[in-house]
């Protein structure tokens, strides 16, 4: 359909209807640049102005502002959730056609699914299974016994080393490497001084089912047991995962974080932009982390960390940042000013 009127968009997604269910619309946009044939979604006071403004042909609404606009709308319980649905439905995305290219390398004992589709230049090695509709991006590489579940999309460039696995339904970006080793080094001196040596990285990646991984990811394998993505895992560009490393189910992660090796980190945790998290720490489940926080603890109670040193003006931050190297003298002299004091109050008494 090239269009949908807000009653068949409340048949297939569900939502109440206020105002004329004959009102049609035929894609997404935001209040501010909303035309007549547009749908849009207002979810938080600070946009009110946008809301009074916009030309959209209908408002997506929670039920708390459903007499917010007189203008057509859908009433619902999680406006942006909804608007995300409507606009899958309103721009869906486009499918590559099933076939593989002959410009791609398969091996003879690959097995690939029914109406899955493989660009120009991709490899699929020895013993690879692609699930039924997947589709691999040109110059996609798959490293032998790699699995590849239904229905995923491997964007141009992405890298699976062997042995690794990938769910149903993923969506992994450009540029992604998943199964490279892991940083492990072991030192031992000798008579020269030293030197490292590489330890095995023996285990896989598994990334499970609904996942989404961001441009220029990459996720080590284990060193002996595996690394795992959880089920629903949202991961943003550039972000580095170490080995062993748990992430759960639906837990969000954005660009430039980096999780060390062997962390575990729980369910539906959402972690901000540029978070560096330490080895072998346990993060619980419902966790929010602010950007540019450090964790170098486990975190055992769910809520909201966050660390860092706001931003100010240069020649005041430089001031207080010089202050900060002399806290812990500050805080020796403090603890002897109590001690101080406290001897002058008992003289006193």
């Amino acid at each position: 359909m090239s269009s949908y009127s807000l009653g068949e968009l409340a048949r297939a997604l569900g939502g109440e209807v206020a105002g004329n269910p004959e009102t049609r619309v035929a894609r997404v946009a935001t209040l501010e640049n909303a035309g007549p044939d547009a749908i849009a979604f207002y979810a938080q006071a600070r946009f009110v102005r946008d809301l009074r403004q916009t030309r959209a042909g209908a408002v997506i609404l929670g039920t708390a502002n459903r007499d917010a606009t007189a203008l057509p709308r859908i009433i619902c319980s999680n406006p942006h959730a909804y608007f995300a649905r409507a606009c899958a439905l309103l721009h869906p995305a486009h499918r590559a056609v099933s076939g593989v290219d002959p410009l791609a390398t398969i091996h003879p004992s690959a097995t690939l699914g029914k109406a899955v589709s493989v660009g120009p230049y991709a490899v699929i090695g020895s013993g690879v299974r692609v699930g039924e509709g997947a589709v691999i991006g040109a110059h996609c590489y798959l490293g032998n016994d790699t699995d590849v579940g239904a229905e995923t999309v491997l964007w141009p460039g992405v890298v699976v080393y062997h042995a690794c696995r990938i769910g149903m339904r993923c969506i992994v970006h450009a540029g992604v490497v998943i199964g490279a080793d892991g940083f492990g080094n072991a030192w031992e001196q000798d008579d020269r001084g030293g030197h490292w040596v590489k330890v095995p990285q023996l285990g896989r990646v598994l990334v499970g089912d609904d996942a989404e991984i961001g441009a220029n990811t990459t996720i080590d394998r284990g060193a002996i047991d595996d690394t795992i993505i959880g089920d629903g895992v949202r991961l943003d560009n550039l972000i580095m995962i170490a080995h062993n490393v748990h992430i759960g189910a639906h837990t969000a992660i954005a660009a430039c974080s980096g999780i060390a090796g062997s962390t575990r980190i729980g369910r539906r945790c959402r972690i901000g932009g540029a978070v560096g998290i330490a080895g072998h720490l346990t993060i619980a489940d419902d966790v929010e982390i602010g950007g540019k926080t450090l964790i170098t603890k486990s975190i055992a109670v769910p809520g909201a960390y966050s660390g860092g040193y706001p931003f100010e003006e240069s020649r005041r931050w430089r001031r207080n940042a010089v202050q900060i190297r002399h806290l812990d003298d500050l805080a020796k002299q403090v603890k002897q000013l109590e001690t101080r004091l406290a001897l002058l109050e008992r003289k006193d008494q």
